[in-house]
């Protein structure tokens, strides 16, 4: 089940700055939708950067889905706040939900499911990293 990203950035416990390029333009001057799916990239590194999470020697993850939904035109050059929190824990898997915002609201969602894994395919989180994506769960 995926968890539908709530468009108030008062949801999300964690938030990023990010500015908008030239070259992230389509013909009509909106953010194109490959600049869309990089600003999220870029919020949901940083996003994972700030949580405390270590792993087993083996074990990395692995993004399985990015869904994306474009809510409201958004425009260069004004800069973009990507909010990031925890939708969904589950027994090897996770969502990470997230919205940009411009100054009229939010622009786009996008849920981000990621696996841990290791040699042999997914494998269940430890319960200190569980731990760890339950405390950064959204609201909403």
């Amino acid at each position: 089940m995926t968890t539908k990203p709530p468009r108030d950035i008062a949801a999300y416990p964690f938030r990023t700055h990010t500015e908008t390029r030239f070259q992230d333009l389509d013909p009509l001057g909106h953010l194109n939708n490959v600049a869309i799916a990089a600003l999220f990239e870029n919020g949901r590194v940083r996003f994972n950067q700030s949580l405390p999470l270590t792993h087993a020697p083996g074990t990395r993850w692995l993004i399985a889905r990015v869904e994306i939904d474009y809510v409201a035109e958004g425009f260069f050059p004004e800069a973009v706040e990507i909010a990031s929190g925890i939708g969904r824990v589950g027994n090897s898997s996770w969502q990470i939900v997230s919205a940009a915002f411009q100054a009229k609201g939010c622009v786009a969602t996008s849920v981000t499911t990621l696996v841990l894994t290791d040699k042999n395919g997914s494998r269940p989180m430890d319960d200190a990293m569980r731990a760890v994506l339950e405390a950064q769960l959204i609201n909403g």
